[in-house]
């Protein structure tokens, strides 16, 4: 029996969408009176777990789940041991540098060097400003990160934008743009190169109803 991680928030219902178009119907999950974390396919073909989507890769580099489905963001912050399938093509947003819309940065390489930007993704961040040889002090927040910027902690943040909404109601703007994210079907290595549990076909399936929608 294969076992699919599914993430938890915005990547949820598509997910599901998707998984139902080659047959395996997981829509227990987006019944709100549904506590459980794991669940059957009602043909009992396969079996998916609810985690968080910070935690998709994990369950699917140790083994515990075949598949995932997971953003690109957290693939390129963590860097999982896992096999990358396909680009669903869902799910899409941006991992951007943002100011306060009033400070006088226009661009990244504007800020300060040695200035404070905040940020959940650590790895990113850090990576970007290696990447423009501009140092700065990457202060990691879990929560709210506009706050990081709006309180004048620091002077940017590096956050994961959707419609850019929450940025212009807290007065802030982008400024650069890190890279696009999209969900990402993923595998377990081994698993796939053994085509356990016909890896390969339900990939494939997957790829063409993807190619189907797009």
């Amino acid at each position: 029996m294969i076992t699919v991680a599914l993430p938890k928030g915005a990547l949820l219902s598509e997910s599901i969408r998707l998984f139902k178009t080659v047959g395996l119907d997981f829509s227990a999950f987006l019944d709100s009176a549904n506590r459980q974390l794991q669940i059957y396919d009602p043909t009992h073909a396969a079996k998916a777990l609810l985690v968080r989507a910070q935690d998709v890769p994990v369950y699917v580099e140790y083994g515990q789940a075949q598949l995932g489905i997971v953003g690109y963001d957290v693939l390129r912050e963590n860097n999982p041991q896992v096999a990358r399938l396909a680009d669903l093509q869902f799910g899409y947003c941006r991992m951007s540098v943002a100011v306060r819309a009033a400070s006088p940065y226009r661009r990244a390489l504007d800020l300060p060097p040695h200035g404070r930007v905040a940020s959940k993704f650590v790895g990113c961040a850090r990576e970007y400003f290696r990447s423009l040889d501009l140092p700065v002090e990457i202060v990691p927040l879990s929560g709210s990160v506009e706050l990081g910027s709006i309180t004048g902690m620091s002077e940017a943040i590096v956050d994961l934008v959707s419609t850019g909404r929450t940025l212009r109601e807290n007065g802030l703007s982008e400024i650069d743009l890190l890279f696009k994210s999209t969900a990402h079907l993923i595998a377990h290595p081994l698993s796939y190169r053994l085509n356990s549990q016909n890896l390969h076909g339900y990939a494939e399936k997957l790829r063409e109803a993807t190619l189907q929608q797009v």
